[in-house]
């Protein structure tokens, strides 16, 4: 029995004394570094030449379909990173992280539709939704929102505050395993029905679109696009090398105890609220920042992207790729959507039956994802 208890033991054991400049782990191997480089140099040199300087008939021309299409798998792949930070390394499933994904493009869709001027179909002020409701002015929220720093300010308060209110009452109360689950899940689809409706504002089942400018620059223009490609890019990396700074830190080591034994960690005089609170809100934010780089490189927001069944489909990325390795959700968003790109063309009516089996398999026979195929450790 004493052997049994031994194993069940966590590996957490507090660290009390200040961290020496020789104990700092490093960021990377030199072989994640080599990677990132060689992703870098694609993301930032070769892309843009393709696209931009290569003519259009030549074998090496990068297409702007090609283009908007990495853009969105590449936010796609910051919401999985997102969702592993919670997941993988904190233990919490969110069912609900498509509604700070939305709540993101929201933000930035509202800027980008004050931007559009008298270049709408009804040459108003207002957006042409609006002037078909028969709206005389714009909502008070709406206030401020044709400054574009104002609305950046947005894309990172709004889910962060809401997160932060929502997981303080909810850790507080320990409500944690399934129950926290559906309760995200119950949060989003509230707040899809509320944006569904015509009289809040936000463009009801149509949502935004129709863009037409940002920053001054027409949003269809291949230099603008492109600058959003690797504005794109440059966030994703970067939010790789913040989540591995977390995980690798005291930090993370407390998260990962909580994950593992949360009753234990308390025994050991840490409070887990707030370091899930800080995580569960740091989570948000970045999922609200890849909303509002998608929205004006897709070209559309609308309620749909609150559905629960989108936020289930996070979850599958990062299963799939494999949770707790930050680079195996980023492969598993990647690997989905290219599936899912090609799938919703040639055969659209099997694609969710698809999605579905590739779940099943990978919890059976890849129980550590794809990340799992090329590490026996974690990262």
């Amino acid at each position: 029995m004493e052997n049994t208890m031994k194993s069940l033991a966590p590996t957490f054991v507090p660290q009390t004394g200040p961290a020496t400049a020789g104990s700092l782990p490093r960021l990377w191997s030199g072989r994640a570094w080599g990677f990132l480089g060689v992703a870098a140099l694609v993301l930032f040199v070769l892309v843009p030449a393709g696209n931009l300087l290569v003519p259009p008939d030549s074998v090496f021309h990068v297409s702007n379909y090609t283009v908007t299409l990495v853009g969105k798998i590449m936010c796609y792949a910051i919401v999985a990173l997102a969702m592993d930070l919670i997941w993988g390394y904190a233990g919490i499933l969110s069912l609900g992280h498509g509604l700070f994904f939305a709540l993101g493009g929201y933000a930035m869709g509202m800027y980008l539709m004050r931007s559009i001027g008298h270049d709408g179909v009804y040459k108003s002020d207002l957006p042409d939704f609006m002037v078909f409701l028969d709206w005389k002015a714009y909502p008070w929220y709406w206030s401020f929102t044709d400054n574009f720093w104002y609305c950046a300010l947005l894309v990172v308060l709004v889910p962060g505050l809401l997160a932060f209110a929502f997981g303080f009452f909810a850790f507080r109360s320990r409500i944690k395993g399934v129950y926290f689950s559906i309760i995200t899940q119950a949060l989003t689809y509230a707040f899809m029905l509320l944006f569904f409706r015509n009289d809040t504002g936000f463009g009801g089942n149509n949502g935004f679109t129709d863009f037409k400018r940002i920053l001054g620059f027409q949003v269809a223009a291949p230099g603008t696009r492109m600058a959003l490609f690797m504005l794109t890019g440059a966030a994703l990396i970067g939010f790789l090398c913040l989540g591995r700074a977390i995980v690798q830190s005291k930090l993370g080591r407390v998260l990962t105890a909580i994950r593992d034994a949360e009753t234990r960690v308390m025994f050991s005089g840490y409070d887990p609220v707030y370091f899930k609170l800080f995580i569960w809100t740091l989570s948000a934010v970045i999922c609200g920042i890849a909303g509002a780089l998608y929205v004006p490189q897709v070209g559309i927001i609308n309620p749909s992207e609150m559905s629960p069944a989108n936020s289930i489909e996070i979850a599958i990325w990062t299963a799939v790729g494999g949770r707790g390795t930050l680079i195996g959700p980023v492969v598993g968003a990647a690997v989905v959507n290219l599936g899912k790109s090609w799938f919703t063309q040639a055969l659209p009516e099997y694609w969710l039956y698809v999605l579905g089996l590739l779940f099943i398999l990978v919890t059976l026979y890849l129980p550590r994802g794809i990340a799992g195929l090329w590490s026996k450790r974690p990262s």
